[in-house]
């Protein structure tokens, strides 16, 4: 049996950069700091190592990727933009903001990568040691979060060798990401629906259109395949079970608390990680995955999660949260 390749772990200089062109040009995976979280990043146009990315994921080929490229000018050339996509484009990127369009033709991106979508989804980060990658590599990239499909999204390089150490090539440590949760997802495919909640606040990306997002379809009226990352029912999911909108932790419980005041019984807890004790919700979206991911390793019989607001990023926090807890 043929050993897994050895994972590289370099900084951020430019001969990091310079490493992790190459090994993108020649088919390789490389996960790279966002300033949401970190991803793995595959040539967007080789389908080879899409279908590589995919399987060191172990990623179900109907959930489309990402595709990230440097700026406006760059994405247009992947997919065609209306006047809302436009507007919004201008607004937000580059940022924490990805878009769901009408593919180019010619748009080079393979298909594997759109799941065989007449849509794309595309992003502008704002991350310099992914801007730099981008610039340095010239063409698009393939970048889901760089973990294992369905475990919780990695806000650390540390947390990407715990998934990927032997299933991916190189990883570009750049310390950790501001945002810590993924990017917005809006669709603009006729009036724009806000298909994820993320690093951009709906109130604020409602305030530049100058209306409210729609809703995308749910059940009967779903498609059969998510249109962009992140929609799967079950995603973000730690091994241990979540018990959401906890006032009390029950014995053999660890808990993630949220503000000052603690759950009732958190004196008794196993462990205890507060997502922000001063009740910052920009706070808590940047611990979120770490703050999972270190009471998962305990091995607790369950996770206790207090309630967080629903308001500004608390809505992504809360999706993550009600994802992670479906099991």
């Amino acid at each position: 049996m043929t050993a897994p390749p050895a994972t590289r772990i370099l900084g951020t200089d430019a001969a990091a950069i310079a490493a992790a062109v190459r090994c993108l040009a020649a088919g390789g995976l490389v996960a790279f700091p966002t300033e949401t979280v970190y991803g793995l990043g595959a040539d967007a146009a080789d389908g080879r190592a899409v279908a590589r990315l995919y399987a060191a994921k172990g990623r179900p080929a109907f959930n489309p990727l990402i595709a990230h490229v440097t700026d406006i000018a760059a994405a247009r050339a992947l997919a065609r933009f209306e006047a809302d996509a436009a507007r919004l484009a201008a607004a937000f990127w580059p940022g924490p903001l990805t878009l769901v369009l009408p593919k180019a033709a010619g748009c080079p991106v393979a298909e594997l990568a759109t799941a065989g979508l007449g849509t794309i989804a595309v992003r502008v980060p704002r991350h310099p040691v992914a801007q730099n990658i981008l610039a340095a590599f010239g063409k698009p990239i393939a970048a889901p979060s760089a973990n294992r499909s369905g475990h919780v999204s990695p806000t650390h390089a540390a947390h990407v060798l715990a998934d990927l150490r032997g299933r991916v090539d190189l990883v570009i440590d750049g310390g950790a990401t501001p945002v810590g949760v993924e990017s917005s997802i809006v669709a603009c495919l006729g009036e724009p629906a806000l298909l994820r909640p993320g690093g951009v606040p709906r109130e604020v990306l409602e305030r530049t259109l100058g209306r409210r997002l729609a809703e995308p379809p749910r059940g009967a009226d779903a498609a059969p395949a998510p249109p962009a990352p992140g929609m799967l029912a079950s995603h973000y999911a730690p091994r241990t079970p979540l018990r959401l909108d906890v006032a009390r932790v029950e014995p053999g419980e660890v808990l993630l608390a949220f503000g000052s005041t603690l759950a009732a019984g958190a004196d008794k807890a196993a462990r205890v990680e507060n997502l922000s004790p001063r009740g910052d919700l920009i706070e808590a979206a940047a611990n979120l995955f770490s703050h999972l991911r270190d009471l998962d390793a305990v091995g607790a019989r369950c996770i206790a999660v207090m309630p967080v607001p629903h308001g500004g990023l608390g809505e992504a926090i809360n999706d993550r949260l009600q994802r992670a807890a479906r099991r």
